[in-house]
């Protein structure tokens, strides 16, 4: 859910929408919106905040039975714009797949820090003031650097209050539970079309925070959850510590991301038509060692970012000059836990890559709808 991510295989990128930063300081491989570093912490991950299955909650309360979409939606933003927090993230997937995180996270009015360490496999520690986010990599001595436009805290912050939502979720108060030792409201989101998935969602009780969430298919199966099994409402995080580690970089070599922001109209692309809620919330050209492109007038062409929300849901589009790599075939299909990537040649001359927590038949509606304009 809060739609962003790579995948150093094929450049892939997803925002989160929840936990942001969790997502970010993932290994080469994140999925969304649930991606963590990768662990299989056995014993972080035991009791029933982790079990795949659905909820079981006491009856509803009046307090949570008469909040609408949109009450719940702004609840949870502004549980996680406005509290400091430390604790330990766990996300599974119905394959199997188990990765865990450990969270730093304050905030002071408008500004937003976190600090996230993997657990498991090689040491990774990520720090985000707002949009700026540099990741040490301590086994390699390498910091990378970048600016990443937050879509915002869980939910997508640019839709959150907005009545449009109302069109394309519903959301039904179902208890009362308890994760991590917090009494939780427990809300089901479900989708009004086939074109995206539905949510499960644990909200601390008192301050609103979601705790636990699971993403669910077409048929109400969970997909992939992501929970806190352990967590300090009343941690003294200093921001200042924080941004002391950010700033000390030294005996790491710096890599800085060449990020330029741009419109998909000024590159050349467009849809023919609209997926049906999602909106344009971003585009981006990334240098990746570009390639020509064929043709008259060839030049060198960076990969395009153009990223797509409907509020909950993320969708990441990527296009770059077919022959920048190796294409063993001409289309991909890959399924982790919520995540969906679609990748294939298009129009002969260019390769495509799409990744959403979204079905796979929403990707291809994207990809069926793309074209080139000039």
């Amino acid at each position: 859910m809060k739609a962003r991510a790579w995948c150093d295989a094929g450049r892939l990128g997803v925002a989160t929408l929840a936990w942001p930063l969790a997502a970010w300081s993932a290994g080469p491989v994140q999925t969304a919106p649930f991606a963590i570093a990768g662990s299989t912490a056995p014993a972080a991950a035991a009791g029933p905040a982790f079990s795949m299955a659905g909820a079981t909650p006491a009856a509803a309360t009046n307090a949570g039975a008469e909040r609408d979409l949109n009450q719940w939606l702004l609840r949870l933003h502004n549980a996680s714009s406005r509290r400091a927090y430390v604790g330990t993230f766990v996300v599974m997937s119905a394959a199997g797949g188990m990765y865990s995180s450990r969270i730093w996270h304050v905030c002071d009015g408008d500004l937003q820090m976190e600090r996230v360490d993997a657990l498991t496999g090689p040491p990774r520690s990520t720090l985000r003031r707002n949009d700026q986010v540099i990741t040490f990599l301590p086994d390699a001595r390498v910091a990378r650097s970048e600016k990443r436009e937050s879509l915002g805290l869980f939910p997508n912050l640019k839709r959150a209050g907005d009545p449009a939502l109302a069109a394309l979720y519903q959301a039904q108060s179902t208890g009362l539970d308890r994760v991590a030792g917090f009494d939780a409201d427990v809300v089901q989101i479900q989708p009004k079309d086939g074109l995206r998935y539905g949510y499960r969602i644990w909200s601390e009780k008192k301050s609103g925070l979601a705790i636990k969430i699971q993403t669910l298919d077409v048929d109400g199966k969970v997909l992939e959850q992501a929970a806190f099994s352990e967590l300090d409402l009343d941690a003294n995080v200093k921001m200042d510590k924080l941004a002391q580690m950010m700033n000390n970089t030294s005996g790491y070599r710096v890599e800085h991301a060449e990020l330029v922001k741009t419109t998909p109209q000024q590159e050349g692309w467009g849809l023919k038509s609209p997926v049906a809620g999602f909106q344009s919330v971003s585009c981006y050209q990334r240098s990746n060692g570009a390639a020509p492109v064929a043709g008259p007038g060839a030049a060198l062409a960076p990969t395009l970012q153009w990223t797509f929300s409907d509020g909950l849901a993320t969708v990441s589009l990527f296009v770059e000059p077919y022959g920048r790599q190796p294409h063993p075939q001409d289309e991909v299909q890959v399924s982790m836990g919520a995540t969906q990537t679609l990748a294939r040649r298009w129009a002969g001359d260019w390769w495509l890559t799409l990744v959403g927590e979204v079905p796979l038949a929403t990707l291809k509606l994207f990809a069926q709808n793309l074209e080139r304009r000039k």
